[in-house]
């Protein structure tokens, strides 16, 4: 696969989406619409496998030549305006793990996440020394600079929990383990403890905890996973499942 340029994946995908459905309505197969277009047909695929930014002028001729209505054409020149929006992330670039960016423009634009853990604190609810305490038992050859520079990321990233507008529902289910599995000194994970209390009174989180003595249950065997679930858009498409590794 090609290298995804930089910009905000959500919208870049949904431009890239409805652009591919309005080619189809056009009843238009990706070669002839390039020929129309006047450039290759690798650029089309391109543009609608959301693998490089896109230029108003290019969304405009495409709608034109697929016959979109006008409210379609400034919805899509819209899109591609927020396709070049730089994630929060970016500042981060010499830290953040290989398909973040993805993922953190996908978190980003959740309305529902709902997650499992079974091992440590969430990294979106993790106290900064906890935090600290993670990352450093996770890059044992990484020196100090690195290791805040990561502590950094991970704080940066909670701000999704406690935005202003469009805060996602957030759904936590925790084994108990984690929560009795010392880390760092015994303030430390008091502290990390008390944290996740007041978080949970939050009116868009809601944690839950799976006591040891319910015995096996399919938590362990799977390992833990954060589910995104995203606004409708009247399109009824699911966006493609995929592995990424959280910060």
């Amino acid at each position: 696969m090609g290298e995804v340029t930089p910009g905000s994946t959500v919208p870049r995908r949904q431009l890239g989406r409805h652009l591919r459905e309005s080619r189809t309505d056009a009843r238009l197969t990706l070669k002839l619409a390039a020929r129309k277009l006047e450039w290759s047909e690798a650029k089309t695929w391109r543009i609608e496998s959301a693998l490089t930014s896109m230029r108003g002028h290019d969304v405009q001729s495409m709608c034109g030549i697929y016959g979109a209505s006008k409210e379609t054409t400034e919805a899509l020149m819209g899109l591609a305006r927020e396709s070049k929006a730089r994630g929060w992330w970016h500042s981060f670039g010499d830290v953040i793990p290989e398909g973040f960016d993805v993922f953190g423009s996908l978190e980003g634009a959740a309305s529902r996440i709902s997650l499992y853990q079974g091992h440590v604190v969430p990294g979106l609810f993790q106290m900064e020394e906890y935090a600290r305490i993670i990352i450093r038992a996770a890059h044992r050859d990484a020196g100090e600079e690195e290791i805040e520079r990561r502590v950094r990321l991970r704080m940066a990233r909670q701000s999704l929990v406690t935005r202003v507008t469009a805060r996602p529902w957030l759904r936590v289910v925790l084994d108990e383990a984690l929560l009795r599995r010392p880390v760092g000194a015994g303030t430390v994970m008091a502290g990390q403890l008390r944290h996740l209390a007041e978080v949970s009174t939050r009116d868009n989180v809601a944690i839950r905890v799976i006591p040891t003595d319910a015995g096996a249950h399919r938590g362990p065997l799977s390992g833990s996973f954060c589910i995104l679930r995203f606004p409708l858009n009247g399109h009824g498409i699911a966006e493609q499942a995929g592995n990424y590794e959280h910060s």
